[in-house]
């Protein structure tokens, strides 16, 4: 499957800030209630993540979406 350029760019930046954490891709799927292979995909850009899911990863990192976003690379 070919990967959308912005939602790479995107998962990377939400690896990192889950990487800060200290958290696995497990355990912090498991903490915002996400099913891992999800989260996963996300993080690998494979997924365009809407509005709500990005809010609830970014609640999950105790940030804004707007700090989150402040990583990527537009």
């Amino acid at each position: 499957m070919k990967k959308n350029a912005l939602a790479v760019r995107v998962g990377r930046a939400i690896r990192a800030r889950r990487e800060d954490t200290g958290l696995s891709q497990e355990a912090f799927a498991d903490a915002i209630d996400m099913h891992r292979a999800y989260y996963s995909a996300i993080e690998r850009g494979e997924k365009n993540i809407t509005l709500a899911t990005l809010q609830r990863v970014a609640k999950g990192l105790k940030l804004t979406m707007s700090a989150v976003l402040a990583d990527v690379d537009l």
